[in-house]
Order: C-alpha cells, then sequence, then structure tokens
C-alpha cells in the first residue's frame, strides 16, 4: 500500500495589488472588504466577492502600522509618525455575473489626522466606546505610544483627539524588571492592546486595561484604579497589575482574542507566550496562567487569533505560516507559499449572519438580498489571509479544526 502523503495545501487565491512590501491586513467585520497596507505607504481595500480592488491610495508616506475600520471610518496608522481617519468609501452594488467589470477605483476622504510617535513600529489599538448615545457622534479610546518617550503609552478620545491618560506606565513598574537596562530596562513598547472590564472592587464601575509587551521579551498589565480621576497624567493612577517575561528577544507581535480571555505573543526566538488574561489577575496563579511553548522553530513576525480563540495562526521569518490550537499549541499544520517574512496574518471574521455548519442545513441556493449562497458565506468565514515581503497576500480556505 502507498504511503504517500497528501499534496501541501495551496492558496485559494493569490492579489498581486501591491509593489511594495505588505506589512498589514485586516478583515472587515462583515467579511465584505479584506484591508492590505504596504511598506510604501500605500492601502487596498479588496471586495472580498470580486477579489478585486475597490479602493487604492497612498495613506502615508512611509510603511503602514495598521489598518482598522470604525463604523463608518477607517483608521491608518503609518510610520511617517502619522495616523489618519479617513470617510469609508461606498461600496458599488457590483452582480456576482458582472464582476469582470471594474470600477474606477475610489480614494477615501481624509477627515482628520493625529501626530503620533511611530519609532516603535507599534501599531494602534482601538476601544469603541460602548453604550455611547445613539443619537451622538460615536467615540473610541485609541491607545498608542507616547509622544516623547516610546516606552509608555498614551490613550487618547476619537473623534475629539483629546488625550485621557498620557505616560502609562511610567510609574509602577516592578523592581523585578530591572535587569541593568538602566533607567528604562523594558525597553520600547512593541505591542498594544487596550480594552476594558468590570471593575473588581467596584460593582457597576469600568475599569480601563492596557496589555503592553516590551523590547525586553516582557509584558504587562497596566489598570487605571483610580475612581475619583477620568483622566491621568504620568501614569498616575496606572498600576502594573502584574508583569511576567517569558521570551528571550523582544517581542515582536502580541494578539488577543475577541472575548479578551486569551493573548498570545512571538518572537525573534523559538517561543510562544500564552497569558490567559482572566487567570493572571491573581497574582498567585501569575504562573500557570502566563505559560511558554517552545517551538521548533525561531523566528517569527507576526500572529492573529481567530474570533473563537481556538486556532491561531503565526507568520514566520522563513515564509511559513503555522497554525497552533490555541488550548494545547499542539501544531495543526503549515502553509506553504510565501518564500520571505509573513509580516501580517488575519482571520475572517465569524461573527457574520453565518458562522456555523447549521447554516448548511438551511439548503438556500441564493440569498435574494446580496447575492451569495449560505455555504460561500460560510467558506468565507474559514478565510486565512497573509502577506509578507513578497509584496503578495495570499487567501487561504481552513477547515473547520473541529473535534476530529
Amino acid at each position: 500500500m502507498s504511503s504517500t502523503k497528501p499534496p501541501p495545501p495551496s492558496p485559494s487565491h493569490v492579489l498581486r495589488t501591491h509593489a511594495a512590501a505588505v506589512c498589514a491586513i485586516y478583515f472587515s467585520d462583515d467579511n465584505e472588504r479584506l484591508y492590505s497596507g504596504d511598506a510604501s505607504g500605500r492601502v487596498v481595500i479588496t471586495n472580498t466577492r470580486t477579489l478585486r480592488p475597490s479602493a487604492v491610495w497612498d495613506a502615508h508616506t512611509d510603511s503602514i502600522l495598521g489598518i482598522q475600520e470604525w463604523e463608518d471610518h477607517i483608521i491608518t496608522h503609518g510610520r511617517d509618525n502619522k495616523l489618519h481617519v479617513w470617510q469609508r468609501v461606498q461600496e458599488f452594488a457590483t452582480a456576482l455575473g458582472n464582476s469582470a467589470a471594474t470600477p474606477g477605483l475610489q480614494t477615501p476622504q481624509l477627515c482628520y489626522s493625529m501626530d503620533v510617535n511611530a519609532l516603535n513600529y507599534c501599531r494602534f489599538s482601538l476601544w469603541p466606546i460602548p453604550g455611547a448615545a445613539r443619537d451622538s457622534e460615536r467615540r473610541a479610546l485609541i491607545a498608542l505610544p507616547n509622544l516623547v518617550e516610546s516606552s509608555v503609552a498614551d490613550i487618547w478620545v476619537l473623534p475629539s483627539r483629546q488625550r485621557l491618560h498620557a505616560a502609562v506606565g511610567k510609574i509602577g513598574l516592578p523592581s523585578s524588571t530591572l535587569e541593568g537596562r538602566g533607567l528604562n530596562p523594558i525597553g520600547i513598547i512593541m505591542s498594544l492592546h487596550l480594552y476594558e472590564v468590570e471593575h473588581p472592587h467596584v460593582s457597576g464601575r469600568k475599569q480601563l486595561r492596557l496589555l503592553c509587551a516590551y523590547e525586553n521579551g516582557s509584558v504587562t498589565m497596566w489598570g487605571y484604579t483610580r475612581l475619583d480621576k477620568e483622566t491621568s497624567v504620568e501614569g498616575i493612577g496606572w498600576d502594573s497589575l502584574w508583569n511576567v517575561k517569558l521570551h528571550v528577544e523582544s517581542v515582536m507581535a502580541m494578539a488577543v482574542s475577541r472575548d479578551g480571555s486569551l493573548a498570545l505573543t512571538v518572537s525573534a526566538d523559538h517561543l510562544i507566550g500564552r497569558y490567559d488574561l482572566q487567570a493572571a489577575d491573581g497574582s498567585s496563579h501569575l504562573h500557570t496562567a502566563c505559560v511558554v511553548h517552545r517551538t521548533k522553530h525561531a523566528g517569527n513576525g507576526s500572529i492573529a487569533i481567530r474570533d473563537d480563540g481556538k486556532v491561531c495562526a503565526v507568520g514566520g521569518w522563513d515564509g511559513k505560516i503555522r497554525l497552533y490550537s490555541t488550548k494545547t499549541m499542539k501544531p495543526l499544520g503549515t502553509l506553504e507559499y510565501h518564500k520571505q517574512l509573513v509580516q501580517a496574518v488575519a482571520f475572517a471574521r465569524l461573527n457574520s449572519q453565518v458562522t456555523s455548519a447549521d447554516a448548511l442545513e438551511t439548503n438556500v441556493e441564493d440569498d435574494s438580498e446580496d447575492g451569495m449562497t449560505e455555504q460561500e458565506k460560510l467558506e468565507r468565514c474559514r478565510w486565512l489571509a497573509a502577506g509578507g515581503l513578497d509584496q503578495r497576500v495570499s487567501l487561504w480556505s481552513l477547515i473547520s479544526f473541529g473535534k476530529s
């Protein structure tokens, strides 16, 4: 009997819309748009039905650090020390049968900009303010490296662009992190994630949290513990809730699950850091809540977690994308297409109208409203996108990774 292994999977599609290294990727919440940004500052919006660009523009004069949709806006962040907020372009109603017709490419209108500090290569983190009045302008908090000191962070309010908290992390670092690096033992912030939780001690109140990954390989959870003031300066009121160092090299990328319960970090080393954010709140559980997993592959530059929190994808310096179970960190497979560093990976969203195999049982052949079958919507929820130094974006159709 032949024991020949099946051929390795190939990308479902390859997009060649960039002329520079791809360094940022983002799926819209409805999976209708795929955003990609490159090292020249160009951003491309690809229609995921036709796989043709609907908008292409030079958003920045240097490499793109991050892209994200927010309501009817697009936020782009570049190494040119600028953060721009654009008006989202209107999609052309293009029937699937007419996909060969390419409408004129659009350029989003710039709404406003912010001066930022992009020394860190650290992209912004956005937290839309929940419960905002529906009849007023939507607001969001955005975390960025401090304008002067790259080892601390600022939190701003959009669209007013007022600074709410300044120099988060300037005070309160545990003495155990002082490792001979002088006044700045941890180095600059490499990645951050802003979110909100129920206040641990005051019922009905919320507490801001900022998870920061640093140049020395450590991760610190900061919490704003003051109740008498909504603003802060010089890091006053922000306490280090816990700090752990799992990497021997700088953290290159961090991903947080959509429910905020899990964080993962990768580095130039062969390690993956896993942080159970809920369990880590109790300092006595820190050693079991934050653990390191040793892989056989050193040099990782990007990471993403699927919306259900069960699967993660790690982009390697060798161009390979490795899939792991987030619970056990057991390898689930390797995707091979790119020949050089994979700088960005992103899963399609699972929160669209079709999120489970149960939808296939409806056996609906066509949705009269948008021209897509339920099965097509389900398949699109399983997409993984990756981009790297080869200037290409690969799209992969993944299996469900169920118990079988």
